[in-house]
């Protein structure tokens, strides 16, 4: 008779971890350029807060690899498009673009209610599966190759699109905090549909991190601090063992005790800049603290190649013929 095989057998099998890898060994796998970190600045909500994170990063000697959004394409001029995408290349920063809406932003009830919280990520119907396929396709007409995904059938879709040349070749699908990736078995689904980075919930221990890392080659986003909204944690005393197991891997600065600015706008411009500004000095900290407790540990140069820079806007064939909305794409 057959001996019965265990679940944990059974996973090591399909090339997954047995569980959490509570020895959490240290990551072999570095970004191309053979760094194990980069810097990412969350929530850089258009050209004023780029600016600020910028001229922040200048005065501090901070270097600033990437930067996200959060209040989605849809919500930005072409003109402010084009301002960011300016900035971003001059200064070698990769942008990621939020695409929007999702079930959160709209009628959803289910969204706002107690035990809803894991959908407002999600696409509530096709129509908004369409939109945030075409905020992915205006940002790469305006030469930004990075969008922020927070919804599985989307990001097949994405990578689909990308197949068939209606998105650049290029083009990187960043998973967002709010598309959990909390086991192995989901970081393996997200990579295998396209993903290019995975964004892991704030809270997951080193050993899950690890067993993560063990399932997936994608760079991870961790952030080592977090807004309330996301669990409000400060994790800059484990920033030497989170380089070490989940490398590589972006450190992500958002803020405790900030304001709620999603979606925002240039009514909110004086207090997004500000908090713009005090994720550099965040990032600092947490730099200065690395050069103190894992001074091996090997960062990214300045705009590092292969990190979804921006490139010149004009790529007529990923605009749709006739039609108005990606009219001053070019």
């Amino acid at each position: 008779m057959t001996e019965p095989v265990s679940t944990r057998d059974f996973l090591a099998r399909i090339g997954l971890p047995r569980g959490d890898l509570f020895d959490v060994p240290s990551s072999d796998q570095r970004f191309p350029d053979g760094a194990q970190f980069r810097i990412e600045i969350p929530s850089t909500e258009g050209p004023s807060c780029l600016q600020a994170v910028i001229g922040e990063a200048e005065r501090r000697g901070v270097v600033v690899h990437r930067v996200s959004q959060g209040s989605g394409v849809l919500l930005m001029t072409d003109a402010e498009l084009r301002d960011m995408a300016g900035l971003a290349r001059d200064a070698r920063i990769a942008v990621s673009l939020a695409a929007r809406p999702h079930a959160a932003w709209s009628t959803s009830a289910m969204a706002r209610a107690p035990a809803g919280g894991h959908v407002a990520g999600a696409a509530r119907g096709e129509e908004q599966v369409v939109h945030q396929l075409d905020d992915a396709r205006r940002a790469a007409a305006h030469g930004f190759r990075s969008v922020l995904i927070t919804d599985i059938g989307t990001l097949a879709a994405f990578d689909a699109m990308k197949r068939d040349g209606l998105l650049p070749p290029s083009m990187e699908a960043k998973i967002s905090v709010l598309l959990a990736v909390a086991n192995p078995s989901t970081a393996r689904v997200l990579t295998s549909l396209g993903a290019g980075t995975l964004n892991l919930p704030t809270d997951l221990t080193l050993a899950q991190m690890a067993a993560i890392r063990a399932a997936t080659g994608l760079p991870l986003d961790i952030y080592i601090e977090s807004s309330d909204e996301f669990g409000g944690f400060l994790r800059y005393s484990e920033l030497p063992q989170i380089i070490r197991v989940a490398a590589p891997v972006y450190l992500k600065f958002g803020l405790r005790n900030a304001p709620e600015v999603y979606p925002s706008g240039t009514h909110l411009d004086p207090v997004v800049t500000a908090l713009s500004r005090e994720r550099v000095r965040r990032a600092e900290i947490a730099v200065e603290l690395i050069r103190r407790e894992f001074p091996e540990a090997v960062m990214s140069a300045p705009g590092p190649a292969g990190s979804a820079l921006v490139t010149p806007a004009g790529d007529v064939d990923l605009v749709p013929d006739g039609d108005s909305r990606w009219a001053g794409a070019h």
